[in-house]
């Protein structure tokens, strides 16, 4: 249950209102260690390139090099074949001030000053999507899965803001024996390491373990069917061997876990021994959940069934969550909108309103909910997502939202 109707008013971050800024992807952080700079992605220039912003002083540097619009790959359905700059792929060694990234081809590097540095080249026929950066830096997964699960054309064969194939992407892959491929690479020497085959596999995200970078954790994408056993596993390149994540069982409680619940947005513990996700079940209500990996046992924490909004957990450095949907006042009339993103398959609507922090007792399997504010956003399309995430220190949350023409991002201080 919420604690108060006391909400605090979001405060902007992201400089001018007149073009598109957004954070990184939710599977790393856009600020640096000390939570001084903060990283994004913006089309000040016309085209996406990587900026950093000084939080003290609001001066701004613009990273990257990009005049060639976004490139094609996983939610960017329309962008450009191997032209652009790969908005999935930008991701932060928070430690080194690194980002690294795709353009056109290019697997590169850039650190604060802005030098560049192009580490390898993506083979010939791959599609890539969100890359992550292992915590000590030193390794770089980039997904890639054989190109022709995104063999169309987004202006007569795709649907919606995202022109999204109209085709089902997991039901190609399976009928066509398609695969992916973690392709992990030296951040140093770009040398490729290693590239594990995953056959009958559409790859978006992917996570090393902060403890233990042998370990990857990635998923299936939009699963045709099965999503509450198939979207997470676990790769460790050690034994080479891979895991299910989410196996179906019984559990304390109401609900079993079943494999036609809807299962995402899984993410790792600081500590590496957790994995969280939410999702909703088969018939029933959200939830959000945790794996101990040591014994693979679970906790899902039920949500209240009129908190069906669809949303994202995200976890701050002491296990405290945080989140863009699902809560809701009871004499709150949600707003209407009509966003072709809703038509994917998980089965809530995208028309949350708040930011909220989120403390769980895993042991009750309970959750408090403490809405800070509003994030205002029209959820079209991918961009506009908040994607919350904690600053380091863990007073703040940063997010990002398109409540008039732009997407902006902004904060809000931690209670």
């Amino acid at each position: 249950m919420a604690t108060n109707h006391h909400l605090q008013l979001r405060q902007h971050v992201s400089g001018c209102e007149d073009y598109n800024t957004q954070m990184l992807y939710f599977t790393c952080s856009s600020l640096s260690q000390d939570d001084r700079r903060i990283y994004l992605v913006s089309d000040r220039n016309g085209s996406p390139n990587v900026i950093v912003r000084d939080l003290r002083t609001g001066e701004e540097r613009i990273l990257t090099q990009n005049h060639s619009g976004y490139l094609k790959s996983y939610v960017y359905f329309d962008g450009g074949f191997n032209d652009g700059l790969g908005k999935a792929s930008v991701c932060l060694d928070c430690n080194a001030d690194m980002v690294y990234f795709i353009q056109d081809d290019k697997i590169c590097k850039v650190d604060l000053q802005g030098n560049i540095t192009v580490l390898n080249q993506i083979p010939d026929g791959r599609m890539t999507a969100f890359t992550h950066v292992s915590a000590d830096g030193r390794l770089l997964c980039v997904p890639m899965t054989d190109g022709r699960c995104l063999d169309f054309d987004p202006d007569t064969e795709g649907y919606g803001l995202d022109k999204r194939p109209k085709y089902n992407i997991d039901g190609r892959v399976q009928a066509e024996n398609l695969s992916s491929y973690l392709c992990v690479y030296d951040t140093t020497t770009g040398e490729l390491l290693y590239e594990k085959k995953v056959p009958l596999c559409w790859i978006t995200h992917v996570q090393f373990n902060p403890m233990n970078p042998e370990m990857i954790m990635y998923n299936h994408e939009w699963p045709e069917s099965d999503c509450g056993i198939r979207r997470i596993w676990l790769y460790d390149h050690a034994t080479d061997t891979i895991r299910r994540v989410r196996t179906e069982g019984k559990m304390p409680g109401k609900y079993a876990r079943s494999k036609e619940d809807w299962v995402c947005h899984e993410m790792w513990s600081d500590d590496g021994r957790y994995i969280i996700y939410h999702g909703g079940y088969a018939n029933g209500p959200a939830f959000v959940g945790r794996v101990d990996t040591a014994d693979f046992s679970y906790v899902e924490c039920a949500l209240p069934d009129d908190y069906n909004a669809y949303g994202h957990f995200l976890m701050a450095h002491n296990g405290d969550l945080v989140c863009d949907g699902y809560f809701k006042f009871p004499e709150d009339i949600k707003p209407v909108r009509e966003n072709s993103t809703d038509n994917g398959p998980d089965p809530h609507k995208k028309d949350a309103e708040y930011i909220s922090q989120v403390i769980p007792d895993w042991n009750s399997g309970t959750l408090k909910w403490i809405p800070l504010c509003k994030h205002e956003t029209d959820w079209l399309g991918q961009d506009s997502h908040p994607h919350p995430i904690y600053n380091h220190k863990g007073d703040a949350i940063f997010f990002s939202s398109r409540s008039g023409k732009k997407v902006q991002v902004y904060t809000v201080k931690c209670l």
